[in-house]
């Protein structure tokens, strides 16, 4: 009789770890899509929604959607912000988040991902108020001369402490986090730059650089996301942003 109680007892352990252990699994992959159902895609794939071009407008048909990415057709057009391109914009505004986006540039290539954005006819480009993370083939372009410059950089303000970038032709993982105005630039999953908005220091370092003359640079803490015309190819997918 002990046996079979002892039999029965172990059986219903096992039942309710077992139930415990697909409980805890349950809770675990709901965190998970929880988690995930807070990135917003600003890219569908197939369409411009919710981009514009920088001063109004739609965005100009030398920007183009193949293979599920936003492409820049430079091959026909002359020079940058020609041929009916132009940077293209959120048409909504963000303050703290997590912003990602792959990207991969042509050969010799140039672009940039613009951010704090604000859109007004006193300023002519979105590089004249919003920081930007630099685009570039390190390998080709000359700018990759230029300390400050380089792909991943905090253009014209602060280098990366690490080079991760990825050959021409390959796509990178680029991130851009802000909370609170502290600022975090990644990489292909290696942070490249932190540092602090709207500090002292801040101010002191954009007096100390090419944007010095633009009063309304690295001012405003909520803006529109740019993706750059720099004249050369260049392509964006899973662009997607979580507000925090």
């Amino acid at each position: 009789m002990r046996t079979i109680l002892s039999n029965v007892f172990f059986v219903l352990a096992l039942l309710f770890y077992s139930c415990g252990g697909t409980q805890e699994k349950m809770v675990n992959e709901k965190l998970i899509d929880e988690a995930e159902n807070e990135w917003i895609s600003l890219f569908d794939g197939k369409t411009f929604q919710g981009w514009s071009k920088y001063g109004g407008g739609e965005v100009g048909a030398a920007w183009k959607i193949q293979d599920g990415a936003i492409y820049l057709d430079a091959l026909n057009k002359e020079g940058w912000q020609t041929g009916d391109g132009g940077d293209i914009i959120t048409n909504e505004e963000f303050e703290n988040f997590h912003f990602q986006v792959e990207w991969k540039i042509a050969e010799n290539g140039n672009s940039g991902i613009i951010f704090l954005v604000h859109e007004s006819p006193e300023y002519a480009y979105p590089w004249m108020t919003g920081p930007e993370m630099q685009i570039l083939d390190n390998d080709g372009h000359p700018d990759a001369k230029i300390h400050t410059h380089r792909a991943g950089d905090l253009y014209d303000l602060i280098a990366s402490n690490e080079e991760t970038v990825k050959p021409v032709g390959e796509w990178n993982l680029a991130e851009i986090i802000i909370d609170e105005g502290n600022l975090e630039l990644h990489l292909n999953g290696v942070r490249v730059v932190s540092t602090s908005l709207w500090t002292e220091e801040w101010n002191e370092m954009i007096a100390n650089s090419k944007f010095k003359d633009m009063p309304g640079f690295g001012k405003y803490q909520k803006g529109k996301i740019a993706l750059q015309d720099h004249g050369d190819e260049v392509w964006f997918r899973n662009i997607r942003i979580k507000k925090l």
